[in-house]
């Protein structure tokens, strides 16, 4: 008989050797303790598994492991001699073996090195890490990577934890990090957390270099030089810094524009930019160069600089004069200090180089004139005067301000001093007296007047003129002077002519003259022949004329109260005789027999002497007549004999408030009955002032003694009225004070 059975078993891949693993029991229960039963395993091709013959205990012989194999078919024959025939029963055992985390993950290399380009985009797999795991199971042998940065900073890569695929996260800049250490781990994924293993490796990242970075300049964009230095003289040197690596940070330099007359020259490798002409800052005082720096890199990228070189100056430069030649004018007669004029030189030169101070070089006249040594002006220092210099020639001189002077070229200053019209025309004689017949032609020359006038232009041409009259017997040429008769003369008309001929200048602006007398003598001549002979007939004044008032009747007034001394009127007299006989005097003659007034015996001012009063003396009269009772106003001359004539003068003494009113009686009594009616006049003041009109208006008030009010004054009359009646019981006596304004 033959009976089958199936058993399965799981054991873990850490069961020791020698441990017994299970037992086989048959499935009926026939079989019984006493039965005698040989186990055996047949077919037995591996050699992991015994068992027991007698009691079917199955146990391990070697070790096992799940990554060799994971499961097990056995056949166990179980033989039962109790029967005859034997009895065999077969039982299938299957055994699967539980896979243990007993391996590492495991990394081919402890340490690699990866390349990548700095310009490769966010995203790009940079590399992929596989590590081996010897376990058979899937979470033994399921791997999950990771990975840390060895040094501080923002980690630019991420790594698939699953597939360890390196990618990048952020961008690279080679010039900023050129490398990088990452430790990257590798761990199983045991169910049990303590279980699981992990390896790990050292990954050195690599930025390999992409021409990425232009040249900059590091060298000022400013150089300067001395104008004097000699040909390859070194000016500037030029650098430019590429972060870049190997050629592409190679740089060379290059010269793109501004130097196109090949002033210098550029070593392309050193950067070294000298002088290859000599320079001339009064030329061209700065350059501008544009300069490339250019990589090596493919494709190449450049970087351009404008290098201002600025050349210094060298005082090698003369002043010069703006003019060669300075032509100017300045009128005379003006104060010192006039401007003349403002002479100006350059110097080509910069700086303290090109600071010039002027001279005036010494020569004629130049003492007349200054000059201000930083501005180059001119002015005078005295008042020019045409008639005695007219023009002045002058050499100024301009040199540099530096402590060694370097002296500028002297030019020639000419200045004309123009014409002020400050000179009279001068007749040759002071006067010109001349006799001649009267029976010369009408149109006869009779003289030849001269005279000249040291100004120049029309302010020295003189014009003649006759301001008299000549009795239409003259004319005189206005341009030769020349007198001529107008008309046929006869002496026993008139014998002798005194006129006045005037010179005067041509000036359009105030011009000048002079005055000179000609006297003329006409000669009497008959038909038979005759000693002709030259009389000067000088007519002398006679004192036939009689001093004349302006105005017979003359009216003033004055206040009175006035202090002596006072004026009050002025008279005049005119008198056509000539000196002394036309000299007038002024005295008062009659009608002041008190001396109240004199008179300014020359001016003719009359004017208070005393202190005049008008209640006293209302008017004083002065009067042409002799009357003795009236005061007369004399004016006489002084010539011989004497004329006079006089004028009558009233003055009105006007009346000034002085006199205060005066009562007719300083007391009034009078006596009234008690029983007088209300509305009776009691009696009437009165009172008087000698001022007159205004001043003498008299107002009457009772200041005092009518408090209980029984009287009445009128202001203007003086009538004192009963207004209440008196009662002797109670007032027997009234005193009244009455005041007159």
């Amino acid at each position: 008989a033959f009976s089958q059975d199936f058993k399965h078993f799981v054991i873990p891949e850490n069961f020791k050797p020698a441990q017994v693993l299970s037992f086989i029991k048959l499935s009926d229960n026939h079989l019984i303790k006493e039965k005698k039963l040989h186990y055996s395993i047949a077919e037995k091709e591996d050699d992991h598994f015994e068992i027991d013959s007698l009691t079917g205990d199955i146990f391990l012989s070697n070790e096992l492991d799940y990554e060799t194999a994971s499961h097990f078919l056995l056949q166990v024959t179980i033989k039962d001699y109790e029967n005859t025939p034997p009895q065999n029963t077969t039982v299938f055992l299957s055994i699967d073996v539980e896979d243990q985390n007993d391996h590492s993950p495991h990394f081919q290399d402890d340490f690699i090195v990866i390349g990548i380009e700095e310009n490769v985009p966010i995203g790009t797999p940079v590399y992929t890490f596989n590590a081996k795991d010897g376990d058979g199971s899937f979470l033994n042998s399921k791997i999950k990577y990771s990975m840390e940065m060895n040094s501080l900073g923002e980690n630019p890569f991420l790594i698939h934890p699953s597939y360890g695929t390196l990618i990048t996260a952020f961008p690279l800049d080679r010039e900023i990090t050129a490398s990088l250490l990452l430790t990257v781990s590798s761990i199983d994924q045991a169910i049990n957390l303590t279980d699981r293993k992990l390896d790990s490796l050292t990954a050195k990242i690599v930025i390999l270099d992409v021409n990425d970075n232009s040249p900059v300049f590091t060298s000022s964009p400013l150089s300067y030089v001395m104008e004097n230095v000699e040909v390859g003289f070194l000016v500037h040197h030029i650098v430019a810094k590429d972060p870049d690596e190997g050629k592409n940070g190679q740089v060379t330099y290059h010269i793109l524009s501004g130097n196109e007359n090949k002033t210098f020259v550029l070593d392309k490798v050193t950067g070294l930019l000298s002088t290859s002409l000599p320079l001339d800052r009064e030329t061209q005082e700065r350059y501008s160069l544009t300069i490339m720096a250019l990589d090596d890199g493919i494709p190449a990228l450049s970087a351009t600089q404008i290098l201002t070189v600025v050349v210094l100056d060298v005082n090698d430069e003369r002043p010069i004069f703006l003019k060669q030649f300075y032509e100017t004018a300045v009128r005379e007669n003006q104060d010192p200090g006039e401007f003349v004029v403002m002479v100006e030189a350059v110097d080509r030169d910069s700086g303290l180089n090109s600071l010039l101070q002027y001279e005036i070089l010494p020569g004629s006249g130049y003492g007349n004139f200054r000059m201000n040594s930083d501005t180059g002006k001119i002015v005078t220092t005295i008042s020019l005067d045409r008639e005695t210099e007219e023009a002045f020639s002058i050499k100024g001189n301009n040199m540099k301000y530096l402590s060694r002077p370097v002296n500028g070229r002297g030019e020639l200053l000419y200045i004309t001093v123009l014409d002020e019209n400050d000179n009279n025309p001068l007749f040759a004689k002071n006067r010109y007296e001349i006799s001649m017949r009267e029976n010369l032609q009408e149109g006869s020359a009779v003289m030849e007047l001269f005279a000249s006038d040291e100004d120049d232009g029309l302010n020295g041409e003189v014009m003649y003129s006759v301001i008299d009259d000549t009795f239409g017997a003259f004319a005189i040429d206005s341009v030769t002077g020349s007198v001529v008769t107008t008309q046929v003369l006869d002496r026993e008309t008139k014998s002798v002519y005194t006129f006045r001929v005037v010179a005067s200048d041509c000036s359009t602006h105030l011009p000048r003259s002079t005055t000179n007398k000609v006297h003329l003598l006409v000669l009497a001549e008959n038909s038979m022949n005759s000693v002709l002979g030259e009389v000067m007939v000088w007519i002398q004044d006679v004192n036939d004329n009689v001093p004349k008032f302006e105005q017979s009747y003359y009216k003033a007034s004055v206040w009175e109260g006035q202090i002596p001394k006072t004026d009050i009127i002025q008279v005049f007299a005119t008198d056509l005789d000539s000196g002394l006989n036309g000299e007038t005097e002024y005295s008062i003659v009659s009608g002041n027999e008190n001396g109240a007034f004199l008179i300014d015996s020359s001016r003719g001012i009359l004017a208070t002497n005393t202190i005049l009063d008008y209640e006293n003396t209302s008017s004083y009269r002065f009067v042409e007549t002799a009357a003795s009772h009236y005061l007369v106003l004399l004016a006489c001359d002084h010539g011989t004999p004497s004329l006079n004539s006089t004028a009558t003068v009233l003055i009105n003494v006007q009346d000034a408030n002085d006199n205060p009113p005066l009562f007719n009686n300083p007391q009034y009594h009078i006596h009234v009955r008690e029983s007088i009616a209300v509305g009776s006049r009691i009696t009437e003041v009165s009172a008087n002032d000698c001022d007159v009109g205004a001043n003498a208006e008299i107002t009457y008030t009772i200041s005092s003694g009518n408090d209980k009010g029984h009287f009445r004054l009128d202001g203007k009359t003086g009538s004192v009225d009963l207004i209440k009646a008196l009662d002797y019981e109670d007032t027997v006596k009234f005193t009244l004070i009455i005041q007159a304004t």
